[in-house]
């Protein structure tokens, strides 16, 4: 029987002996192929043309024996390989992987290992294992915060699941389990962690349940775990966010606020500003290493993107990375930082009222309060580009500092008032030659 086996001594994986092994090599076809030991070592100098010469020292043994010993192993393989064509085994490498043995007796091969090879593993089919283990796959590849991500869209439908009292499984997703979900984290939902019952979840947080739930199910399709599911009517709900961005005045009225009183606030206000002179993300402005500052220069792997951007840093941001923090950023975790940062912007004045609306369910829910109220850490990434876009910066030019990819992701990040967009525009046509400009008299 002509099978692709052959006879390899690799000189690049030589003991400490100075031995190397000689393994049968069995390409079950282009992409599959294993090594099979034949427990036989040798100097690979001594080997050429698929056998041991006849100089091999006679500490290693008699050099015509060895390859007789080989031939013999060589058949043993093309059995044990013939065995499972024979009785039609599903994964033959893995047979013979886990079958041959130097010391194998061709007889021997025993009916409980064919059943083995031919039985294909039991697939878990529970639903909330197949989330857990779409996470586990998730573990190394993305940020701790789309873990949390996944995380809340499974506690999510774990709460559906006590709420409705039926068990959810993949055969139950269709439109009628779409509907119920949606109804349920807008209205019923009881959000965690609040010191009062606040029942229902914005629109955008059910539309990002419902985005990870369609990625969760199309990798599971992928992988062939499950059949196809029909996802169409698995609409994602969105809303534009309600986000402020400060403007230089105003990072500049934090920046220099007194806060001799409140000492403990000053390294939130100076990483505050830091994040507003840079446009990164609370994730990588927290986490700037001393080797990423080179020559006037922030060199920085953006963590959520794996985009690396190279920032120029402001007289304000060299102040604050070497004569404040001397390279070192301090440690601050997100929740302390943005509760801090509000009671430094209050402390600053930055307090005009500011209304925000947003959807539950079919109602607009507004909501009124001073702007230090608004801040977060990503208010940080939205003044930047915000503060450059008004400054008429290319688009192009801030997409390489801020790392965005697209132009739609970009434009999400600006955040101007109609006014602001009407003086911006006055702007530019003062700038205009006037024989641009069509006047158009009236008599």
């Amino acid at each position: 029987m002509l099978l692709p086996l052959k006879l390899v001594c690799k000189s690049s994986k030589i003991r400490r002996d100075g031995t190397s092994l000689i393994f049968i090599q069995y390409c079950y076809n282009s992409d599959k192929r294993t090594l099979l030991s034949t427990e036989i070592a040798i100097p690979p100098a001594y080997w050429k043309r698929s056998r041991i010469t006849a100089n091999l020292p006679k500490d290693y043994g008699n050099h015509e024996e060895l390859n007789k010993r080989l031939k013999t192993l060589l058949r043993l393989v093309e059995d044990v390989i013939s065995h499972a064509l024979q009785e039609k085994i599903i994964d033959v490498l893995t047979f013979v992987k886990s079958t041959f043995k130097p010391d194998l007796n061709p007889e021997n091969l025993a009916p409980k290992a064919q059943e083995t090879a031919n039985k294909q593993p039991e697939t878990n089919l529970d639903f909330y294992f197949q989330i857990d283990d779409y996470i586990k796959c998730k573990t190394n590849k993305v940020t701790p915060g789309m873990l949390r991500v996944y995380k809340n869209m499974k506690d999510h439908l774990l709460a559906f699941q006590d709420y409705r009292k039926v068990t959810i499984t993949f055969n139950c997703l269709d439109f009628n389990f779409y509907e119920g979900l949606v109804d349920f984290l807008t209205f019923e939902y009881i959000q965690r962690r609040r010191k009062t019952v606040i029942k229902g979840l914005r629109t955008a947080t059910v539309g990002k349940t419902i985005k990870q739930l369609r990625i969760f199910i199309r990798d599971r399709v992928r992988r062939k775990i499950i059949p196809p599911i029909d996802l169409s009517d698995f609409k994602i709900l969105n809303e534009e966010s309600d986000a402020i961005y400060l403007s230089w005045k105003e990072i500049n009225q934090i920046y220099n606020t007194d806060l001799t009183d409140y000492p403990s606030l000053l390294p939130y206000r100076d990483l505050f500003v830091l994040g507003c002179l840079t446009g990164l993300r609370f994730s990588d402005f927290s986490n700037i290493k001393p080797e990423d500052i080179r020559k006037g220069m922030l060199h920085k792997k953006q963590e959520k993107s794996d985009h690396w951007v190279v920032i120029p840093l402001m007289d304000a941001a060299n102040e604050i990375l070497i004569n404040r923090f001397k390279k070192v950023i301090p440690i601050v975790n997100n929740p302390d930082f943005n509760v801090n940062i509000k009671e430094i912007g209050r402390l600053s004045g930055v307090s005009e009222a500011i209304k925000f609306s947003y959807k539950k369910g079919n109602k607009d829910i507004e909501v009124i309060k001073p702007k230090y109220g608004w801040i977060t850490s990503h208010t940080c990434r939205r003044s930047f580009c915000t503060n450059e876009f008004l400054a008429g910066t290319p688009v192009e030019l801030i997409m390489k500092i801020s790392g965005h990819k697209s132009l739609q992701d970009f434009y999400r990040y600006i955040r101007i008032t109609p006014e602001e967009a009407g003086r911006k525009i006055k702007e530019i046509w003062a700038k205009r030659d006037k024989k641009e400009i069509e006047i158009i008299e009236f008599r």
